[in-house]
């Protein structure tokens, strides 16, 4: 996968901003959870780069590292906190939020290409 590395609050706007031209994909990974780990594997296994590419961008927090970002995550799409998790956002709004093993990447392809 080619992630966006999400390291400023800065990009939180940005991705609002991006989401009305294609979605938006955000997922929150835990360093020291290994079922976050686990499921990061899963999906970058799954992930075709060559269908996805076009329908979706990909940014990846390190929520240790940044947990101001994951707080402000769930505020701005009214989300509950979760690790792992992934949201989609398209217009501005959270339209897809997994946590944990129902992460999932046909739902995903799914949603990025409705």
């Amino acid at each position: 996968m080619n992630w966006e590395k999400l390291t400023s609050l800065d990009q939180l706007e940005a991705i609002r901003k991006e989401s009305a031209e294609r979605p938006v994909l955000i997922f929150k990974h835990s360093t020291r959870c290994s079922i976050s780990r686990m499921v990061l594997e899963r999906l970058e296994r799954n992930w075709d780069v060559q269908e996805m590419d076009s329908h979706v961008k990909p940014y990846f927090l390190d929520l240790i590292s940044y947990r101001q970002i994951s707080n402000q995550i769930a505020a701005l799409f009214e989300v509950e906190h979760e690790s792992p998790q992934i949201l989609i956002i398209r217009d501005g709004a959270s339209v897809y939020d997994r946590s944990h093993m129902a992460i999932d990447y046909q739902q995903i392809r799914s949603t990025v290409k409705n």
